[in-house]
């Protein structure tokens, strides 16, 4: 699959992104980062708070690649073109995409589906994925990068 395919089939659309949404995008990163470690929350609210900077990073970097995703499927196609975009292992993809599954778990069916080594998890997975996407952003479209 690619980027092109996903477009072909209508998951994803085209988009022309600026330096504003990039950054607008990367505040909420920031902050749900920040957000996910503060002492005292649920895991399944820090689970939930890093899924979502995560989610965050993958649709800047789809926005820097020209692309947006469709309503149907959304966060599963956001977090899915992370392979194409930053060019992140398919086990990588699919650790996140059982995240995915796993938040909705958490926050529509049932207390306590998130313990607390899977939130670390899910921390850790955002944080490092940020770094990837601020170093991708630099090398790769250094014009969408707010100094």
């Amino acid at each position: 699959m690619s980027l092109e395919r996903y477009s072909r089939n209508r998951w994803i659309r085209r988009h022309e992104t600026s330096p504003r949404e990039i950054s607008d995008l990367l505040a909420i990163v920031d902050r749900d980062v920040g957000q996910s470690q503060i002492p005292g929350l649920a895991p399944e609210w820090r689970f939930d708070i890093a899924y979502n900077a995560v989610l965050q990073l993958a649709t800047a970097a789809l926005a820097a690649a020209g692309y947006r995703s469709e309503r149907a499927n959304k966060h599963q196609r956001t977090l899915e073109c992370l392979g194409f975009t930053l060019g992140i292992e398919r086990e990588r993809v699919l650790f996140l995409d059982t995240c995915r599954r796993k938040r909705h778990t958490a926050i529509y069916e049932r207390v306590g589906a998130i313990s607390d080594s899977e939130a670390d998890e899910m921390v850790a997975a955002a944080e490092q994925l940020r770094k990837e996407m601020k170093e991708w952003l630099r090398e790769k479209h250094p014009q969408l990068v707010v100094s």
